[in-house]
């Protein structure tokens, strides 16, 4: 992994942030578990940085049993006392209860449109929209395919899903591809 590629300016700074960048940022994501992990993990991003996120992600996968929404969707107060100690994670007591409630919600779905990929993937027609963007700063904080699918999320039940938390997880799960056209993902994604 070298920095002589042209990539995405916000990623360049750290070599996890490269290595999220040039495997995972992007790239259309359909598995139900991994879409569900990345929806957890922007909303407990906010408000902070998503470097911090991505150094606790593998203690979040412990954590929350690598993400297992039918397992979460059941822990208990005890539970919750038990991760407010791990400081492994975000210890914020709102973000944990909304990953929990955010499991209930997401079975819902699950069982509602078969998979949680068939229903989220619907907010930009089933395949990935691509943008042109020349810089970072062409790029929007959120989007009226973001404010819909904030609106319907929480209609269903969904916690820290906002417009701008929503466009984070699309980009992330490869729904919009906001690589600028000179970095070397661009294409490939």
């Amino acid at each position: 992994m070298t920095n002589t590629k042209s990539r995405c300016a916000w990623s360049i700074s750290d070599p996890l942030y490269i290595g999220y960048h040039d495997h995972e940022w992007g790239v259309p994501l359909h598995d139900d578990r991994k879409l569900f992990e990345m929806l957890i993990l922007e909303g407990a991003q906010a408000g902070l940085s998503w470097i911090t996120i991505l150094k606790k992600r593998d203690n979040y996968r412990k954590a929350f049993d690598n993400f297992d929404a039918r397992k979460i969707a059941k822990y208990d107060a005890k539970r919750v006392r038990e991760l407010l100690k791990n400081e492994g994670i975000v210890r914020n007591r709102l973000k944990i209860a909304a990953t929990i409630s955010n499991a209930k919600a997401f079975l819902e779905v699950q069982k509602e449109f078969g998979s949680f990929d068939k229903y989220i993937w619907r907010f930009v027609g089933g395949k990935p929209l691509k943008n042109k963007r020349k810089s970072l700063k062409d790029i929007p904080a959120k989007t009226l395919e973001s404010d819909a699918m904030s609106k319907e999320l929480k209609k269903r039940g969904f916690r820290f899903v906002g417009s701008t938390i929503c466009y984070a997880f699309m980009q992330a799960t490869g729904m919009v591809n906001d690589h600028i056209v000179e970095c070397f993902r661009y294409g490939k994604v």
